[in-house]
């Protein structure tokens, strides 16, 4: 039995109290975003409330849309093309993309590792990375665009623009891979007399082949819709070219159905192909 003094003693534990939330106190930023959003929002509404439908029925619209959709993604057909020609022109467009990544990883290690801080001057690296910044702020579509008032439209110009973007895109991708691994190891190859290149080749590419395994299907995935895109916008050929005759010329959305089809499934196979490589180089 428990007396009532050692009732006493016995003390509850407390409750925990809820922490009390701080409140952040009002900035000038806050207040900035808050304008910025209700600026937006306000501009939708307004653009939304008044646009001129130029008498079109919504519902008219809507029905013609589902028609096509169904056109494309349920009944899709090579059409007049046939299916070979179809394949053919997503090999080249395939081929296209290929090309011009690893000419763009090629390229790009190399200039990676003259613009990487742990393994060059501050101020080489530094031009390097302004240089490519450059190049990379402009669109890939504009690089191909340029080229063919050179080389003229065609898959010349889709080459270069494709190739000189993918320099850009993979030596910035590459070149901080390279910077995260440890100083310490590099410098301690430097010590015993190792050569720049073998430090390279024997140090720094065994440590980071996964990383660029991944960059550089990233990149392939990308070059692989550039290089639809300017099949029609620059005159390369490939699928895309088959693509805007389709749509914008025959209007058979029955093979443009077929077309956006083939396309998936190269996405698909190019991203099982890069989960599969990046699986085995991590694995070792």
């Amino acid at each position: 039995m428990i007396s009532n003094s050692d009732e006493r003693l016995i003390t509850k534990p407390k409750s925990p109290q809820p922490k009390k939330i701080k409140l952040r106190n009002p900035s000038l930023s806050r207040y900035m975003i808050i304008g910025v959003i209700t600026f937006l929002v306000l501009t939708t509404a307004y653009t939304l409330t008044h646009l001129d439908s130029a008498n079109v029925k919504i519902g008219s619209a809507f029905r013609g849309l589902m028609m096509t959709l169904n056109q494309m993604f349920l009944q899709p057909s090579a059409g007049t093309d046939g299916i070979v020609m179809l394949l053919q022109a997503l090999g080249i467009s395939l081929l296209l993309a290929i090309m011009t990544t690893i000419i763009g990883a090629v390229v790009g290690f190399f200039l990676a590792v003259m613009a990487s801080k742990n393994l060059t001057n501050a101020w080489l690296s530094s031009s390097i990375r302004v240089f490519m910044a450059v190049v990379r702020a402009i669109p890939t579509i504009i690089w191909v665009l340029i080229f063919s008032i050179v080389c003229g439209l065609g898959t010349n110009a889709a080459i270069l623009g494709l190739s000189f973007h993918s320099v850009a895109y993979l030596t910035k991708a590459y070149s901080e891979s390279i910077e995260e691994i440890d100083q310490s190891t590099i410098e301690a190859l430097k010590v015993t007399g190792s050569k720049f290149w073998v430090i390279v080749f024997q140090a720094i590419w065994p440590t980071i082949i996964a990383s660029l395994v991944s960059w550089t299907f990233i990149r392939l995935e990308i070059n692989f819709a550039n290089a639809v895109a300017v099949g029609a916008a620059a005159g390369a050929g490939g699928i895309g070219y088959q693509l805007f005759v389709a749509s914008g010329m025959s209007f058979d959305f029955h093979e443009v159905g077929m077309i956006v089809y083939l396309i998936i499934a190269v996405a698909i196979l190019l991203e099982f192909i890069a989960v599969k490589l990046r699986k085995t180089y991590i694995a070792k």
